[in-house]
């Protein structure tokens, strides 16, 4: 079985609930990883009593592997370091920033000029991290990988977001949309708001629905506007009817 099937095994076998775990197979893993036979067959006579202490060697083993693996991301991380810091002349802290401002600079939109600015201090910032690596890396002293990881992984992060920049801003036509870095510290001058205002305008549909009808009123509430009306009718057939019998009469 492989060294990494091996490890993988005991990372699951420590996650598990005490109770749960199955204490022959802890015993093998131990051997796996020790080759120590007579440990072994210890664990084996009387696996509930050494429980603890397969767990404790199986920890011991699973820590060392987790170190041994930080320490090799350490050392790749440093070669890396060691090629961005030649590439940019890190150790020299005279050197000049790169002299690639556009002619037409004032005329790009303000993301994109921001960009310029931000490789400024990225590279304060880069030079900052090389400098305490420097300060971390003193002939003839030691330094826990703990302590270098940090500033490694900053400076990392610093290089791609500083090739990230120049690439958006060396590359940018005017005329296209602006994709540069989003600055929250600069404000709204309120442009894209309004765009965004006259764009709706623009596009909402006119509302050419027609008004809903009022809902009838209640049975109980007799509407004036048709109580006038059928008023006005009786008064007329009763007044008819009075003109009609006087005709008569007077025929009579």
């Amino acid at each position: 079985m492989k060294n990494e099937e091996v490890i993988q095994k005991v990372k699951a076998y420590l996650e598990a609930e005490p109770e749960k775990r199955d204490l022959a197979e802890g015993a093998l893993l131990v051997l796996q990883l020790t080759n120590n036979r007579i440990m072994y067959q210890n664990f084996m006579r009387r696996p509930n009593h050494y429980a603890s202490r397969i767990e404790y060697e199986l920890q011991k083993k699973y820590n060392f592997y987790l170190q041994q693996l930080t320490h090799e991301q350490v050392l790749e991380m440093g070669k890396q370091v060691q090629t961005i810091a030649k590439e940019h002349n890190l150790a020299d802290e005279h050197e000049e920033f790169k002299k690639g401002k556009r002619a037409d600079h004032d005329a790009l939109p303000l993301d994109i000029q921001a960009l310029y600015a931000q490789n400024m201090s990225i590279m304060q910032q880069m030079r900052r991290c090389h400098t305490q690596l420097q300060l971390l890396s003193v002939e003839h002293s030691t330094c826990p990988d703990s302590e270098r990881y940090p500033f490694l992984k900053e400076l990392i992060e610093l290089d791609k977001q500083y090739h990230a920049n120049w690439q958006a801003y060396d590359h940018y036509k005017i005329g296209e949309p602006a994709v540069g870095a989003y600055d929250p510290e600069r404000p709204s001058d309120g442009t894209e708001g309004a765009a965004s205002a006259e764009k709706g305008n623009e596009e909402a549909p006119a509302d050419n629905t027609p008004e809903e009808p009022t809902p009838a009123q209640p049975a109980d509430a007799t509407p004036v506007k048709e109580a006038k009306p059928k008023k006005a009718a009786k008064a007329t057939t009763k007044g008819a009817a009075k003109k009609t019998t006087a005709k008569a009469t007077a025929k009579a």
